[in-house]
């Protein structure tokens, strides 16, 4: 079995005392590691979709650098819409740091792609990252694929939240789910849990390590659920439990 850390949408600032909403982001997303810590549970890598800082700076990468390494842990990350990716790529290229990767474990394929547009806080996974997962999968020795990106392949049921979601959902999800292997997307992006099922792929969004949306709203709101991660355990046989935890 794989058991995969899922934490996204930490949203730091280059000052620890930055706030978003209300929330000092770096505080909570260090609770969360002492949450995680303080748990029976141990993960065998950790997978972060996106939104890693908040305010463009490269001094915030090296905060989620100092706060991740202590899990001792590989760090898959790929950016989201907050995200700068050259100062991304600069901080997060070298172990246990691993930027838009892919990796192959205990009968699984992971695989970050990459779904941000220049500019906009919506999202499109575009023809090269779409044929660089066909190309992953192709080759790939193991049965069982899962797939992991910022935005969501699915409508969340907010109408201002889906104006900025991904693009090409619908084009996105046919493409990603007429592959044999996969049975899992992740992503982040929507500061809400979420559950859907496509073709049998089971499609999860985790709540952010700061502050969360309400839920099926028309206009933005924030609500008062905490902060968020979820323990995602992939089995040799393909089968997936997991639970989010507040």
């Amino acid at each position: 079995m794989l058991r995969v850390l899922h934490l996204t949408d930490p949203h730091l600032f280059a000052n620890p005392e930055g706030a978003l909403r209300g929330t000092v982001t770096y505080a909570s997303l260090e609770a969360v590691i002492d949450h995680y810590h303080r748990s029976d549970w141990r993960a065998d890598l950790v997978v972060v979709t996106g939104d890693l800082i908040q305010d463009d700076s490269a001094q915030a990468y090296e905060h989620f650098r100092r706060l991740l390494r202590e899990l001792e842990l590989p760090v898959y990350c790929l950016p989201g819409n907050h995200d700068i990716r050259d100062f991304m790529r600069a901080a997060l290229s070298t172990p246990p740091f691993h930027y838009c990767a892919s990796v192959e474990a205990r009968n699984w394929l992971i695989v970050c792609l990459d779904s941000c547009v220049d500019g906009s806080a919506g999202g499109k996974l575009g023809t090269t990252e779409l044929e660089r997962l066909a190309e992953l999968v192709r080759t790939s020795s193991a049965e069982h694929v899962m797939v992991c990106l910022h935005h969501p392949l699915v409508s969340t049921g907010s109408l201002w939240l889906d104006s900025v979601g991904l693009d090409n959902a619908a084009e996105a999800l046919e493409q990603i789910t007429a592959h044999d292997g996969v049975r899992l997307s992740i992503f982040g992006h929507v500061h809400q849990d979420l559950e859907h099922e496509h073709r049998g792929v089971r499609i999860l969004a985790t709540p952010s390590t700061c502050r969360q949306f309400e839920p099926r709203r028309v206009t933005f709101a924030v609500d008062d659920n905490p902060p968020a991660y979820r323990r995602i355990n992939l089995r040799t046989d393909g089968s997936i439990d997991h639970e989010l935890v507040w």
